[in-house]
């Protein structure tokens, strides 16, 4: 589209001028013609594809439900997509043990049970090493060696009470994943799966999108959609303005299970307070009068484990949160509470003219790519109805 304007504006410059010579010049009446046809082409091709905003705070799952959607709906990635991540994965293995090995220090000193904290005289030297190498800008690739290093740290007890307290310590959800596949992800011949693709962090700046339908490209049952997702941090959020015109659908998604963590880039704020925060301040914006919502409540996987030993009042939000049971009866009551705080939220924040746009809340958990997949389908299920009914044809 882009490039047909610009032809537009070349050549109606050229014909403004030669217009002034030739006023009846045919040939310049035919080119003329075809750049309007090309532009109505255009134009009716962007209104057949839908576009959606992937929207969250930072660390919200938002940029591995963009990779599934890659794999599960488009051709994936392919093997030279897939060697490109192998320095992300490097670099998340030894930023992990940096800050196990940090915070593995700071606890020693603070915590009441400092003697576990401490690191075996033996291990502190590798630990050294590799907080020194964790920080950093370029990181060597693992080896063998490196990692038979690092998994001795990774082993010691030290570390391994550290990682129970990884909440408090910033650290990231792959870190157990890459953990424990040191040896795989240090051969020679390493070559990452889909797998490691998914549990790799790097946090989004800018703006990424995608095409994509979810039944097809050759469907006619299904929605073409333009999915764009955003860094979520702080400081990439001026980023998103020039995007929230003529959105089809925003997809909210709020991690979960970190209630009882703080921002990556302030360590006194809540990092469930900064998401209710955002989703509010994102449902008051004048220009998603009649957007459809669809709120992604993401990492129920790490929820159901964490709810059972760390209580929800811990988060300012959920201080009324009174648990009832045991077991997978508890995760699901403390679920429908955390369900019903984020829809109370949204109709708190919604005008009364605005209560008829489409809002659904989805359980998700962004590394099933089965779930992430019947996700989708009835996301665009939801949104055709929608456009029936618009149409009038429902």
């Amino acid at each position: 589209m882009v490039f047909v304007l610009c032809t537009l504006i070349d050549s109606m410059g050229s014909l403004c001028s030669r217009h002034r010579r030739s006023p009846a010049d045919p040939e310049e009446n035919e080119q003329t013609a075809e750049i309007e046809r090309r532009i109505e082409q255009e134009t009716k091709a962007e209104k057949h594809i839908q576009k959606l905003l992937l929207l969250g705070a930072g660390d919200s799952g938002k940029s591995t439900i963009f990779k599934q959607i890659k794999l599960l709906f488009q051709s994936g990635f392919d093997e030279a997509e897939l060697k490109g991540y192998t320095p992300v994965i490097h670099a998340n293995v030894y930023h992990t043990i940096k800050i196990l090995y940090e915070g593995s220090k700071e606890l020693s000193q603070s915590s009441e049970d400092s003697l576990k904290f401490i690191v075996s005289d033996e291990n502190k030297e590798i630990g050294e090493k590799f907080s020194e190498i964790g920080g950093r800008l370029n990181y060597p690739r693992l080896t063998k060696e490196i990692a038979h290093e690092i998994g001795t740290l990774w082993r010691d007890s030290a570390i391994q009470e550290t990682y129970v307290r990884g909440n408090e310590l910033q650290l990231p959800d792959c870190a157990h994943f890459f953990m424990e596949s040191l040896q795989r992800l240090s051969d020679v011949e390493y070559v990452p799966t889909k797998e490691d693709v998914l549990h790799a962090r790097v946090r989004t700046t800018g703006v990424v999108e995608i095409q994509f339908s979810p039944v097809g490209e050759n469907k006619k049952s299904g929605e073409v959609y333009r999915l764009f997702d955003v860094g979520g941090q702080k400081n990439e959020r001026r980023k998103w303005i020039h995007l929230f015109e003529g959105v089809s659908a925003v997809i909210f998604c709020a991690a979960i299970s970190e209630y009882d963590q703080t921002l990556f880039e302030d360590d006194n704020k809540n990092r469930m307070m900064e998401t209710k925060e955002l989703f509010e301040w994102i449902l008051k914006q004048p220009c998603f009068e009649k957007t459809s919502f669809l709120l992604f409540l993401n990492k129920f996987d790490l929820f159901e484990k964490k709810v059972l030993k760390v209580p929800l009042n811990v988060c300012g939000w959920f201080k009324d949160y009174q648990p009832v049971s045991t077991g997978k009866q508890e995760i699901e009551h403390a679920y429908e509470f955390v369900k019903k705080k984020f829809e109370e939220l949204y109709f708190q924040s919604t005008s009364p003219d605005r209560v008829d746009r489409v809002f659904k809340i989805y359980r998700t958990t962004a590394l099933d790519q089965k779930l992430v997949k019947k996700t989708f389908k009835l996301v665009d299920e939801t949104l055709r109805r929608r456009n029936l009914f618009e149409a009038g044809l429902l």
